[in-house]
C-alpha cells in the first residue's frame, strides 16, 4: 500500500475523558504519516507533475503528512463507520459545522452529535503554503523540476484589499507566497481592476517594485510587490510574475485517498483502526468541498488497487467551483473567479458547453467505471449569488433543469451565507472585510446535522434521502439573479450591487494542470441565476428553515461592501446580510419599508414560536431536520425575537 509507516506521536483521551451516550469515552491520536505512491500508476496519472519529482530506489514518490484521529476508546460500542474531515487551509471543520462547536476551538465536541452517533473521525493535512499554526494539519511534497533545474513558469496573484497599503504579499491570506525567481522581471505585469470581473487597467513596470515598505524604507523582496501611490481598498488587483518552486500540490489529494485507504482495507499492526472500518464518509465545506469536487472529477476516490476509498461524500458550499488542487504553481486557498476553480464542468453529469465543445462531467470518470459514490452537494444562497451554485443543476445555458445522477442529491439551504450565521449580530466578517448590513443570522447547522444522518443512511442502510430541494426552471423558481433588483430596491437602504459575480469561459492552455494564458483568454460568460424571493425579499425555493418560513428579517445570501472600504456596489465573496423587519407598524410607516412589522404578523411572542414549531416539525417529517434540533431551533428563534424587542427604543423624556 502507499503508506509506508504512521508514527504516533501523541496519545491522549479526547475531551477530557467526556462520555458520549452509549458509545463512550474517545481517544485522539496525533501524528505523521508517510506515503510512497507510483508514479506509473493509472490511479496517479493525472496527478500534475508526479513525473517531474525525485523517486526512491525502488521508483516512489514519497512525502508525509500530519494526521489526527478522534475514535471511540471501545471500537465495540462504535458504529465502525470513518468519518473524514477535509481541513480548511489547516483547520478542521466538521465540529464547527456539524457539532456547533465553538469557532475558536476547532477541536471541541460541540453538541457531541458525531460522538454520539459513533464515528471515527479523521482528519489529514493536504495543503502545503499555509502558515504553520497549532493544531493545523499540513502535507509535506517535494518540488518539481526537469533537466533544467527546478520548475520554472508565471504565476498570478490576485488580491482586493479592504485597507490602504503600499505594499502586499504575494499570496491569499498571508500564505507562503511563491517567490519571484529574480527581482528584475521586465516581463512582470501589475493589472487593476475596478471591480471584480471589470476591465483591466496595466499599471506601468516603472510604477511598482518586486519589495515592501517597512519603517518608511522600500526594501528588495521576492514575496511582495511594493507601489508607491498605493494599493486602493475595493480595487482588485492581479500581479503575473515569473517563479521557479513548483511544489507537487496535487499529491495532497493522493495522501488523504491513500490514509483513508489504509484505515479502512489494511491489516497490518500499524493501522489503528485494523479491522473495524465498513463505512466511509468524507465532509469538506468551502473550500475543502471544492477539494472533494475536485478529488471527484480526477478518479481519485479509487486506490492505487482500484479500490473505492469514500462510499459517501458531502460537498458543502462548494457551488460548482474546483480549485487549484492539482495545478502547477497551484493556490490552493485563492478564491478568484478567474481561475481554473472555475472551469466546466459544473454539474455531475455528462454535459456538452455549446460554446466551446466540451463534453465532460464531474463524475464522469467514476461513472464510467460504475465506481461513483453517494454524493450530497449543499450549498447556501452566497453561492448562488457568486453565480456558479446554480450551474450544478441548470445547464451551462441556462435554459434547461439538470437531473442529476441517482447517486446525487442537491440542496439548497434557503436564505443562509457561506458561514452558519450567530449572533450578536455583526458587519465584520473574520477575513477582515466589512458589510454594509450585519451579517446573516441564519444558522445552517441543523439541517446538515440532518444531511449527515441521511447520508449515513443512504450509504450504510440504502435507504433513499430525502428528494433534491432547490430552484428549477420548470415551475418558475430559478430566475436570472438581477431580475431580483426591483425587490430590494423598494426597500428603504437596502441596496442591490452594481456588479453581480458570474463565472466566465476561461482558457488557460491546451494543458490541464498548467496555466499557459496569463491572464486567462476570457469567452462568453455563463448564467448567474438564483432562486426567485418572496414579497420580504426572502428566497422562496429550497430547504426554508423558521427563519424564511417565519421570518423576523430579511435574510439573504449577499451583502454589500461598506463604502468606506472601497468598492461600493460591489458584493463580499461569501457574506450575507440581516434586515430586521420594524418591530410596530408606526415604525415601518414612517420609515417607508413596504414589509410589514413584527406587530402586524404575529399576535405575541408565543405565537411567533408555535409557528415556527409548527415548520420545523414539518421540516423533521419530510427528514431535513433532526427531532433533536426541533428545540434547538426554536430557542434561536426566541434569542432573535428578544434580540429585535430588546433595541426598541426606550422613551425619553420631553426635554432630553
Amino acid at each position: 500500500m502507499a503508506v509506508t509507516s504512521i508514527e504516533i506521536a501523541e496519545h491522549a483521551p479526547y475531551a477530557g475523558g467526556e462520555y458520549f451516550g452509549d458509545v463512550g469515552a474517545y481517544e485522539q491520536l496525533d501524528g505523521t504519516v508517510h506515503f510512497a505512491v507510483d508514479p506509473t500508476n493509472p490511479a496517479n496519472a493525472l496527478i500534475t507533475d508526479v513525473d517531474l519529482v525525485p523517486r526512491n530506489q525502488v521508483g516512489l514518490v514519497e512525502f508525509s503528512a500530519d494526521f489526527r484521529i478522534v475514535k471511540p476508546v471501545d471500537l465495540q460500542k462504535g458504529s465502525h463507520k470513518l468519518f473524514f474531515d477535509v481541513v480548511n487551509r489547516g483547520k478542521p471543520l466538521s465540529l464547527l459545522r456539524i457539532n456547533s462547536a465553538p469557532e475558536n476551538d476547532p477541536m471541541d465536541p460541540g453538541n457531541g452529535f458525531q460522538m454520539r452517533r459513533g464515528y471515527t473521525q479523521v482528519w489529514c493535512g493536504w495543503q502545503h503554503d499555509f502558515p504553520t499554526t497549532p493544531g493545523f494539519l499540513q502535507v509535506h511534497i517535494p518540488n518539481a523540476s526537469d533537466a533544467n533545474g527546478p520548475v520554472t513558469g508565471r504565476i498570478a496573484v490576485t488580491f482586493q484589499p479592504n485597507e490602504a497599503s503600499n505594499s502586499q504579499m504575494l499570496s491569499d491570506r498571508g500564505h507562503h507566497p511563491y517567490p519571484a525567481n529574480n527581482l528584475d522581471q521586465p516581463d512582470a505585469q501589475l493589472f487593476v481592476h475596478d471591480y471584480v470581473g471589470g476591465p483591466s487597467t496595466l499599471i506601468p513596470r516603472s510604477d511598482w517594485i518586486f519589495g515592501q515598505l517597512k519603517d518608511g524604507t522600500v526594501v528588495p523582496d521576492d514575496t511582495h510587490i511594493c507601489i508607491a501611490s498605493g494599493f486602493e481598498p475595493g480595487k482588485v488587483y492581479q500581479c503575473i510574475y515569473t517563479t521557479s518552486t513548483a511544489p507537487v500540490v496535487g499529491l495532497g489529494m493522493a495522501g488523504i485517498r491513500d490514509l483513508i485507504s489504509f484505515l479502512r482495507y489494511s491489516d497490518s499492526s500499524g493501522n489503528p483502526c485494523t479491522g473495524d472500518i465498513q463505512h466511509t464518509m468524507a465532509f469538506g465545506s468551502s473550500q475543502s468541498g471544492r477539494f472533494l469536487r475536485e478529488m471527484l472529477y480526477l478518479a481519485m476516490n479509487q486506490d492505487e488497487e482500484d479500490r473505492t476509498v469514500f462510499d459517501g461524500i458531502i460537498a458543502n458550499i462548494a457551488g460548482g467551483r474546483r480549485g487549484e488542487f492539482n495545478q502547477r504553481f497551484g493556490q490552493p486557498s485563492n478564491t478568484v473567479e478567474a481561475s481554473t476553480a472555475s472551469l466546466f464542468p459544473f454539474a455531475d453529469i455528462q454535459q456538452v458547453d455549446s460554446e466551446t465543445g466540451v463534453s465532460d462531467g464531474l463524475l464522469s470518470r467514476l461513472i464510467a467505471r460504475g465506481k461513483a459514490p453517494k454524493l450530497f452537494l449543499t450549498n447556501t444562497s452566497s453561492e448562488y449569488w457568486a453565480g456558479h451554485a446554480a450551474l450544478t443543476h441548470i445547464d451551462a445555458t441556462g435554459t434547461k433543469d439538470i437531473v442529476p445522477s441517482h447517486t446525487v442529491r442537491i440542496y439548497h439551504f434557503a436564505g443562509t451565507q457561506h458561514s452558519p450565521g450567530v449572533l450578536p449580530l455583526g458587519h465584520i466578517q473574520a477575513t477582515g472585510a466589512v458589510g454594509l448590513h450585519p451579517l446573516n443570522w441564519v444558522d445552517w447547522r441543523p439541517l446538515m446535522r440532518a444531511a449527515v444522518a441521511n447520508l449515513d443512511a443512504w450509504v450504510s442502510e440504502n435507504i433513499s434521502p430525502p428528494a433534491n430541494k432547490h430552484a428549477r426552471l420548470d415551475d418558475g423558481t430559478a430566475v436570472p439573479t438581477d431580475s431580483l433588483k426591483s425587490v430590494y430596491d423598494a426597500f428603504p437602504g437596502f441596496g442591490f450591487p452594481e456588479h453581480l459575480r458570474n463565472l466566465s469561459r476561461y482558457d488557460f492552455g491546451p494543458e490541464e494542470g498548467i496555466t499557459e494564458n496569463l491572464p486567462p483568454v476570457i469567452g462568453k460568460a455563463y448564467p448567474s441565476l438564483t432562486t426567485t424571493v418572496d414579497q420580504d425579499g426572502n428566497d422562496v425555493a429550497g430547504i426554508r428553515l423558521p427563519d424564511l418560513a417565519v421570518p423576523l428579517a430579511t435574510v439573504t445570501g449577499w451583502n454589500l461592501r461598506r463604502p468606506d472600504t472601497g468598492g461600493p456596489g460591489q458584493t463580499h465573496k461569501i457574506m450575507g446580510s440581516t434586515v430586521p423587519f420594524t418591530l410596530t407598524r408606526q415604525e415601518r410607516q414612517e420609515s417607508g419599508d413596504p414589509r410589514p412589522s413584527i406587530e402586524e404578523r404575529y399576535a405575541s411572542k408565543e405565537d411567533y414560536l408555535d409557528r415556527v414549531e409548527g415548520v420545523a416539525k414539518d421540516l423533521t417529517a419530510e427528514r431535513y431536520l433532526l427531532e433533536e434540533d426541533i428545540e434547538r431551533v426554536t430557542d434561536m428563534a426566541a434569542e432573535r425575537y428578544d434580540l429585535l424587542e430588546s433595541q426598541v427604543a426606550e422613551p425619553q423624556p420631553a426635554d432630553d
